[in-house]
């Protein structure tokens, strides 16, 4: 077992007898009686120290990772270091700003320092007519032009997506830019989503972003590491969303401010990688530096069709030091929910079941991939009704919005997702992009205009996130956003999954 520092604010689901699932604010929610007995993780396998050189104290993944990419051999936490930068993102909010510091700094006719390690995604303000949007991706179509930037997902056809090769939507990692054992920088504060792949993957501002351009570099602060360890097996009405729910609620919007958040145990094992996407895409909401899953067989079937370039994983050592570690037994959990306004105020779905809603949104980086929507299809499949609210659908790329219409759904005796929304009485799933999810320009398809109620598989619920201020949105899994469309209550899926 490597050896941990358990501070004295862990988990109140570490090694303890009769834990009772928490509610922190009483008005949907009743007093939790049910008891839980969480179970210690089995010794992780022997992992193969990183080739960073000679290894004098036990490292942490996300240590190993910086230190590769600043040449040393030997990290810790606080330590100030210049990173090289494996990849650059930037898309349509962040990109012009962005651009405009580069050519401040490095001068107008300046060439950025990789064009093939940069990519480049519209995805926030596409599908408007909002002039001032539109004129974002303008400038992003311009400046790639100028620098030759090899990986730019641009959209020209408004009016069909479709018509558009190289667009792709909401930026994940179905391009192959995420690899094992790399550093990711993005404009964009879910570029932790890539952690999923075991790669170093945070968020940075437009200034740093402009640096990174200029010079492939950045100066970072080393993260000390909290380890979340997640065993026992997963029940069949629980989803990612469910995990990092409970975690957030757990430790606060700021128990992981400026650290690194590394998942491990048997669940983690388990789960797909669109799944452990999910989990290291909310940990932002937990204050986090970074999100990190081990490499495993799992990744390396992903990437086999997504990237030819080489890569190298890195792995926590034995002797490492984790600031906390936390334990789960995740065969215990109940689906959850956040409620307004705060991505940590945990409830049980069931406790919530009088909140009327308005409507149901499923989508976004952490709710619109193709298994989010296979998710939702089971639900509506095994009721066999109608939705009671408005069911709005946003695929989160092109790729999975291609899945919804295609693939069939398991049990479903060949119905694809589109067959079964359709059916339920959803609306159309609408052109790719994450627009309602951050609140974007009025006419974006499903922003909220109005103080509604709304049940969302996004990551944020502060006021305003979606657009209305007065909105109140509850975070939940596609399982428990489905539930909930179609009783028009907030709803454990449960109700329908047994």
């Amino acid at each position: 077992m490597a050896s941990s520092t358990i501070s004295s604010s862990s988990s109140s689901f570490i090694n303890q007898k009769d834990v009772n699932f928490p509610c922190f604010t009483p008005k949907c929610c009743k007093p939790i009686t049910k008891n839980v007995v969480s179970v210690m993780a089995p010794q992780q396998s022997q992992r193969t120290p990183s080739s960073t050189g000679s290894v004098k104290n036990g490292m942490t993944m996300t240590e190993k990772i910086l230190a590769r990419a600043s040449e040393k051999s030997q990290l810790r936490p606080g330590e100030n270091v210049w990173v090289n930068v494996d990849v650059f993102m930037t898309h349509d909010v962040c990109g012009p700003p962005a651009f405009d510091i580069f050519k401040k700094e490095f001068g107008e006719n300046a060439k950025v320092w990789d064009r093939e390690k940069i990519v480049i995604i519209p995805d926030h303000y596409i599908f408007t007519k909002d002039e001032r949007a539109n004129r974002n991706v303008d400038i992003l179509r311009k400046y790639c032009t100028e620098q030759n930037i090899k990986y730019f997902y641009d959209i020209k056809d408004l009016g069909d997506f479709k018509a558009n090769p190289d667009y792709k939507g909401v930026c994940l990692a179905q391009e192959g830019h995420c690899r094992p054992g790399e550093v990711l920088l993005g404009t964009d504060s879910h570029t932790c989503t890539a952690g999923a792949f075991g790669q170093f993957a945070t968020g940075i501002g437009n200034t740093d972003a402009g640096f990174v351009l200029g010079t492939g570099k950045l100066l970072l602060k080393v993260p000390p590491t909290l380890r979340f360890v997640m065993d026992g097996e997963m029940p069949d009405y629980l989803l990612a969303k469910d995990l990092i729910l409970q975690i957030i609620g757990e430790i606060s919007v700021s128990g992981a401010t400026y650290k690194s958040m590394e998942f491990v145990g048997s669940t983690v094992e388990s789960l797909s990688m669109e799944e452990r996407m999910t989990l290291c895409n909310m940990v932002i909401e937990a204050g986090g530096k970074n999100g990190v899953i081990p490499a495993d067989a799992t990744t390396y079937k992903y990437l086999e069709d997504k990237t030819s370039l080489p890569y190298e994983p890195l792995y926590s050592d034995e002797q490492a030091r984790f600031l906390s570690e936390y334990r789960f037994d995740i065969s215990k959990l109940e689906p959850l929910v956040a409620k307004p306004h705060s991505p940590d105020n945990r409830a049980l779905a069931r406790e919530c079941k009088d909140v009327k809603i308005d409507r149901v949104y499923i989508g976004s980086c952490t709710g619109g991939k193709t298994e989010d929507f296979v998710a939702a299809a089971k639900v509506f499949l095994a009721s066999g009704k109608k939705v009671k609210v408005p069911t709005f659908l946003v695929p989160a790329t092109q790729k999975v919005w291609m899945d919804v219409y295609s693939l069939p759904v398991p049990g479903s005796g060949g119905k694809t997702c589109s067959q079964i929304f359709e059916e339920a009485g959803c609306d159309t799933p609408a052109s790719p992009n994450c627009g309602a999810c951050l609140g974007g320009p009025r006419d974006t398809y499903a922003r909220m205009n109005e103080a509604q109620v709304c049940v969302s598989t996004t990551n944020r619920n502060f006021h305003g996130r979606m657009g209305h201020k007065d909105g109140q949105i509850y975070l939940a899994s596609p399982y428990t956003a489905a539930a909930s469309a179609l009783t028009g209550y907030v709803t454990d899926p449960r109700e329908f999954l047994q």
